[in-house]
């Protein structure tokens, strides 16, 4: 991590005093316990007022991935495509009804990078873990910077979790972790400040979405067998379910203790293997799509019902309205439905995860309370409009400051946050404080585009190649005006060569800020690969 973004513990009191202990230690001892009883109980006052929070958040769900349509025609309203059709999210449908979703809101272009920003609220060119994190071995890539973020989070390491625990939050994760390789700290999210851990490990791929699998143990998959679900071991139960069954376990504990909760309900849909859900398999076999793009559906299908299995669990534990729920991707769509440059798993976008096109990092993003309520006292110091749409540029760095924001707890400082709160932008109204600018940065191979670095400000989007090839179109630059050409279908590197310039610079310049790591050239594997400006 970046330098000044460790968590400093406060230390305890130990238990090792001894049995001559003098009456002024006695006496000092006394006002901490009464002074830690008064910030305990000042905590639980402002907890019991404190909104819930949910980030539900989907693994490789790209923006295209989903019944509710996202993009907009040329009077700005929301416009229907023909992959809107293909898949059923009813209960996106529910939540985007009575919130606000986003149609240009950013992920990293792989999943790792994605996962670590909402915990730190930086931006991976930033937090330098930039690639998916393999267990096992540093997947840096043959000519990718050295000194990256392999180890990702580690136990000292500021997070969001841990700032909400601090503030009187029952911190809950449920399914996929993958922010750290195997043995690491990272490897178990209750060294990142979640009290509670269901199904997270080193990984990112489940061994196996069936219960009558083991979801994964005993198979040659064994190493990615998904943990702590032995109960439903042998059975018929589907792993979307099986987490979602736990996910509303630990929910009503933490409502038992009268305690506020922050559930990370991840996801393990809809990444690969590609598993069909038998509980959503006829409603695609007369589709004409392959057998793994069907699949892939019904695991879009089985998310979703995890969705509203989760809104009517709250609504019956009495905790809806003051309940707020964050749902997105982590990275564009991985749907199997053609080639990862072309217009085709996202269509009508460009590309797919890990691309360095559109399809392959703008993400669904839904804000709604779980349920509207005019005298909720949180509802009334954030109001979204339901069935609204807001249409600026926001990313998954900009969750960390705005649920800190929202349940009043600090970041450290010293800590660099490049997160932009949100809550302007929930209201569905414009916040021109806001730069229009999103930073992605791949300083690795080998995915489906290798050693990139895009850039967007406002309209222009330009993508650096650090080593060109075909998948660069064989040059370093391009260039797209996303106003005319929102499916970047004509490179305007050559014809707009000032606009090129200014933007390649600005791209440089945010990189520098970010302190980023650079690819190494080919030819010593060790001078860094800086963009130039041309």
């Amino acid at each position: 991590m970046s330098a000044g973004s460790h968590w400093n513990e406060p230390t305890e009191v130990g238990y090792d005093i001894g049995m001559n202990i003098k009456t002024p230690l006695v006496a000092s001892l006394t006002v901490v316990v009464a002074l830690s009883l008064w910030n305990g109980a000042a905590v639980a006052d402002a907890a019991q007022n404190s909104p819930n929070v949910v980030v539900f958040l989907v693994d490789d769900m790209g923006v295209m991935d989903t019944s509710v349509p996202f993009l907009t025609d040329e009077k700005g309203q929301p416009k229907r495509y023909p992959l809107n059709d293909f898949y059923r999210t009813p209960n996106m449908q529910r939540l985007a009804a009575q919130g606000v979703r986003f149609n240009h809101f950013y992920a990293m272009s792989v999943c790792s990078p994605t996962r670590i920003s909402i915990m730190t609220g930086q931006n991976a060119a930033r937090h330098h873990a930039t690639n998916w994190i393999n267990p096992r071995n540093d997947n840096r890539g043959p000519h990718g910077p050295p000194d990256w973020n392999w180890k990702g989070l580690t136990g000292s390491d500021v997070t969001l979790p841990r700032l909400l625990r601090k503030v009187g939050y029952q911190t809950i994760h449920v399914g996929k972790g993958h922010f750290g390789p195997e043995k690491s700290e990272g490897s178990e999210p209750l060294n990142l400040g979640f009290d509670v851990n269901v199904g997270g490990a080193a990984f990112g791929a489940p061994g196996s979405y069936y219960g009558k699998e083991n979801y994964g143990l005993g198979t040659k998959r064994s190493s990615h067998a998904v943990p702590h679900l032995k109960k439903y071991h042998g059975s018929e139960m589907f792993l979307t379910e099986a987490i979602t069954l736990e996910a509303k376990k630990r929910v009503s504990e933490s409502v038992q203790k009268r305690k506020p909760f922050y559930l990370y309900m991840s996801h393990y849909a809809v990444h690969a293997p590609f598993h069909s859900d038998p509980r959503f398999a006829d409603h695609y076999k007369d589709s004409g799509k392959s057998k793994n793009a069907q699949a892939f559906a019904t695991l879009i299908e089985g998310m979703d019902k995890s969705l509203g299995d989760l809104l009517d669990h709250f609504d019956t534990l009495g905790v809806s309205e003051n309940t707020l729920v964050f749902f997105l991707g982590d990275n564009g769509s991985d749907a199997p439905l053609g080639h990862q440059h072309a217009v085709a798993c996202a269509a009508p976008l460009r590309g797919k995860k890990g691309a360095h096109y559109e399809g392959g990092m703008r993400v669904p993003f839904i804000a709604a309370w779980a349920k509207e309520s005019a005298n909720n006292a949180n509802q009334k110091q954030l109001v979204i409009p339901p069935g609204s749409l807001q249409t600026q540029v926001a990313a998954v760095q900009d969750l960390y400051p705005t649920i800190a924001k929202l349940t009043g707890a600090s970041s450290p400082e010293g800590h660099a946050v490049d997160g932009v709160d949100l809550s302007k932008l929930l209201t569905a109204g414009p916040d021109d404080s806001r730069d229009e600018v999103f930073l992605m940065h791949y300083p690795h191979s080998p995915h489906r585009s290798d050693y990139f670095t895009s850039y967007r400000d406002g309209n222009w989007k330009v993508i650096y190649h650090y080593i060109p090839s075909k998948g660069s179109e064989g040059g370093h630059y391009q260039l797209y005006n996303l106003a005319s050409d929102p499916f970047e279908s004509t490179n305007l590197a050559d014809q707009e060569p000032v606009v090129l310039r200014e933007m390649v610079g600005k791209l440089k310049s945010g990189l520098e800020t970010h302190q980023a790591l650079y690819p190494v050239s080919p030819d010593d594997g060790k001078t860094p690969l800086v963009p130039v400006i041309p």
